[in-house]
């Protein structure tokens, strides 16, 4: 396979560079691009030391491109779409640049993998990577019972707004530690010893975009319009991974016992799951690793039909390079 990755110098492209290599993921040929800022440098995999290029409008950069990884902001992603795809890549983007395109799939491997294989416009989306968590421990409820309604809340880490942003926060105790004042550049306020309610801009019905993504991006990936999402999206003090707090609502009841055996035969599901010995998903110890992890799986007492359970996942790793990635293995596994 020929791969290119587009926005190798940030955090999620060198993510990419991490899995593929982890994975074995065979490559024949590896081109990395960048801005003019980050053309020049040079990337050592695999043994080689590979240039970051800068990334301009010549579809040539592309020939023989089997897949383009691309990570570089949504308004990049929407300039070099057409340049990227011209000569026949598959560009599976992780920006928000494309998601809710209908000609555009929306895939998570372990829920809706197939979707990848009908992209007519050579670009398959990558989801947010709160959505992705929330679908992966969602889809195997899904198939016992249909879900009909989903309440969540986000406990986002820092690594969500880049590697600039967990920078930020290790700085903003440091300072605190020091009595200087925190820098804050990355977040609305200071995070260090603080939750933020806000995570992108609010939009006219009171709901960040950050929320409205979990919405519109479940349904798209469900197959169902008529699933009702409502979601509170918060950042966290937390360097790496991000934590969620879910409620589910199915048509018809499932008992806990069910949902946990459904969990864990699920691919790329982890159940942690035994309070009384203290066992349960916490970003701490599970950063750097690949699965969702679920625990706290109990009956919702304010709903009919209803669970509630808790999940982890790395934002970095499943939440957006990895996922990018399975869906490239998804492809050469189908072609």
């Amino acid at each position: 396979m020929n791969i290119a990755i587009v926005g190798a110098s940030g955090a999620v492209g060198q993510e990419f560079l991490k899995i593929l290599d982890q994975r074995a993921f065979p490559i024949d040929d590896l081109r990395l691009f960048g801005s003019s800022r980050s053309a020049g440098r040079k990337v050592s995999f695999r043994g080689k030391e590979i240039t970051i290029q800068e990334l301009t409008h010549d579809p040539e950069l592309f020939r023989g491109i089997d897949f383009a990884l691309t990570s570089a902001g949504a308004g990049t992603s929407r300039e070099y779409a057409e340049t990227i795809t011209a000569l026949g890549a598959m560009m599976i983007d992780n920006s928000s640049a494309f998601r809710m395109d209908p000609d555009v799939p929306l895939v998570v491997p372990e829920v809706n993998g197939a979707d990848a294989l009908d992209a007519p416009r050579r670009i398959i989306g990558n989801p947010n990577c709160t959505t992705i968590q929330m679908v992966v421990a969602l889809a195997p409820i899904d198939r016992l019972a249909k879900v009909r309604r989903i309440h969540v809340a986000t406990y986002q880490s820092a690594s969500g707004a880049g590697a600039a942003a967990m920078d930020e926060l290790v700085s903003q105790y440091a300072d605190l530690a020091a009595g200087r004042e925190p820098k804050v550049e990355k977040f609305v306020t200071q995070l260090a010893y603080n939750v933020i309610p806000h995570i992108d801009v609010f939009t006219d019905n009171g709901y960040t975009k950050e929320e409205m993504k979990m919405v519109n991006e479940t349904r798209k990936i469900l197959h169902d319009p008529t699933v009702r999402v409502s979601a509170t999206c918060v950042r966290v003090p937390v360097l790496r991974a991000h934590s969620e707090a879910i409620w589910v609502e199915t048509e018809k009841p499932l008992t806990v016992e069910e949902a946990r055996e459904a969990f864990a035969a699920a691919p790329g599901v982890v159940v942690m799951d035994d309070p009384a010995a203290k066992v349960y998903p916490m970003p701490l110890g599970l950063a750097g690793t690949d699965p969702v992890y679920v625990g706290r799986i109990r009956q919702d007492l304010a709903g009919d039909n209803s669970l509630a359970f808790w999940t982890v996942s790395d934002q970095i790793r499943k939440g957006a390079a990895l996922n990018a990635v399975q869906i490239a293995e998804y492809l050469m596994a189908h072609s």
